[in-house]
């Protein structure tokens, strides 16, 4: 018998083992939704053994199916989800993980992509680093606090002053995926994405992927701390005429 307040590790352990389960999560972590047959592929097993899988995830809270007129896709169920497989695949990847993330279908990935509502990746990371420059963040309960630095470089990119709304955590570390570094989440960081997102300094792309904009690159990247961004990041040219 489980002792009263014993963690349930082993149950999701279990369901994350399974090949191909694994590759069904690692399909959704890329942020796409998708169909039993899209996951039955991925996972290179028949449709009538990927419903049996979907069942066992969407029973443990893994992933929430979603009717579209005549057709269902599935996704992660949040964020939580998202973050406890990256953080599995940050152990998992540590000896692989720069050939991992070079690899072609990683590198917009790594650039910039959308962490449930805010910005990660190397775009992320260095705007984490601009925000703790200058003293424009603090710490406070539950992570960080916005000084008035920080207001004030907000300022300098057009957004209108921040405060807490108390409905969620303002400010945190986030461990990047890709970068083994921390990234910023909450409220904060999520305003900072839709601003950018209104401004046209980025916009999002496939998936997860965040795509820099030509005007993100001259407009926003200046911004950032120090100049590792530069390069890393190619802005996307803008689509041809007719």
């Amino acid at each position: 018998m489980n002792a009263p307040h014993e963690p349930r590790l082993a149950r999701a352990a279990a369901l994350v083992a399974d090949t191909a389960r694994s590759r069904m999560l690692a399909y959704l972590l890329a942020g796409d939704r998708a169909s039993a047959s899209e996951l039955a592929q991925a996972a290179s097993v028949t449709p009538a053994t990927a419903s049996g899988h979907l069942a066992r995830l969407l029973d443990a809270g893994f992933v929430v199916c979603e009717p579209r007129g005549r057709h269902r896709y599935y996704r992660l169920a949040d964020a939580d989800v998202a973050h406890a497989l990256e953080a599995l695949a940050l152990v998992a990847e540590r000896d692989t993980h720069e050939r991992g993330w070079a690899h072609p279908e990683r590198v917009r990935l790594r650039q910039a992509r959308c962490c449930y509502g805010h910005l990660a990746g190397q775009l992320g990371v260095a705007l984490f680093d601009a925000l703790q420059a200058d003293h424009r963040l603090q710490p406070a309960p539950g992570g960080y606090a916005l000084t008035e630095a920080g207001q004030r470089w907000l300022q300098t990119l057009g957004m209108p002053p921040s405060t807490p709304s108390g409905l969620r955590r303002y400010a945190y570390p986030c461990l990047d995926w890709s970068e083994r570094r921390d990234h910023l989440a909450g409220q904060l960081a999520d305003e900072l994405y839709a601003h950018f997102t209104r401004m046209g300094w980025v916009r999002r792309a496939e998936g997860r992927a965040v795509e820099l904009t030509v005007r993100g690159q001259q407009e926003l990247v200046p911004r950032l701390a120090g100049t590792a961004l530069r390069g890393t990041c190619p802005p996307t040219p803008p689509p041809a005429g007719p």
